[in-house]
């Protein structure tokens, strides 16, 4: 965990010098977007008898903003609603939490993780010049996640059984489209991967990572 919050540290002090020094015209430029992105999620744990079982659809909307540090060159952060999760199915019997109550479960049981995070991301974005109306940029960098809201697939709350915050990097691509003035519509593809350990149950010792396929629709303004 101390890892994970110095590189985070780093990467809020880098990304403070690069804004500070941003220069005049596109260089001083921020651009909005607002994003609403469908996503397949899944569960995979380091440990030999716990498995992945299934993956989930879910999406991930809100706001993204671009802070050009140069013409090419832009810090890339926002903030989102992020439903996602996974399915884990556990060889041996375990203890687990839903809905308040605490039971055993017997082994070969698969569990369902939906999860709702509040997810700050911020990346470095590199972006072509337009041609014939069309941009195209990639994104590498890292995402950090507060948890709001879980349940095990039936309405039931598994809090006991999930971290309060997740933490991974993420890259991808994709192509904006000019759509008239200083619009364009953004389609993408990110893949993030997992750093940190999303479930927090205390019969096994695993780390289970959240990871997704992101598909990116937005309109920039």
């Amino acid at each position: 965990m101390k890892k994970i919050i110095s590189i985070s540290v780093l990467v809020f002090l880098l990304s403070t010098v690069a804004i500070a020094q941003t220069k005049s015209g596109r260089d001083s430029d921020y651009r909005f977007a607002f994003v609403l992105s469908p996503q397949v999620s899944w569960l995979k744990s380091d440990h030999a008898d716990v498995e992945a079982n299934g993956n989930l659809m879910g999406y991930n909307f809100g706001i993204v903003m671009d802070k050009f540090f140069a013409k090419n060159y832009a810090l890339s952060t926002g903030l989102t609603i992020n439903t996602t999760g996974g399915k884990l199915q556990y060889k041996e019997p375990v203890m687990f939490n839903s809905g308040g109550n605490s039971e055993l479960v017997p082994k070969n049981t698969s569990l369902e993780y939906r999860l709702k995070y509040l997810e700050v991301p911020l990346s470095i974005k590199l972006q072509t010049n337009d041609f014939q109306r069309a941009s195209y940029y990639g994104i590498f960098g890292l995402s950090g996640q507060v948890n709001i809201k879980t349940n095990d697939g039936s309405g039931k709350n598994i809090n006991d059984e999930v971290r309060m915050f997740n933490f991974g990097y993420q890259f991808g691509g994709g192509m904006q489209y000019s759509i008239g003035g200083d619009a364009y519509l953004m389609l993408g593809l990110t893949y993030n991967q997992g750093l940190s350990d999303v479930t927090s149950n205390k019969t096994i010792d695993d780390k289970a990572n959240l990871n997704r396929l992101v598909f990116n629709f937005g309109v920039i303004f």
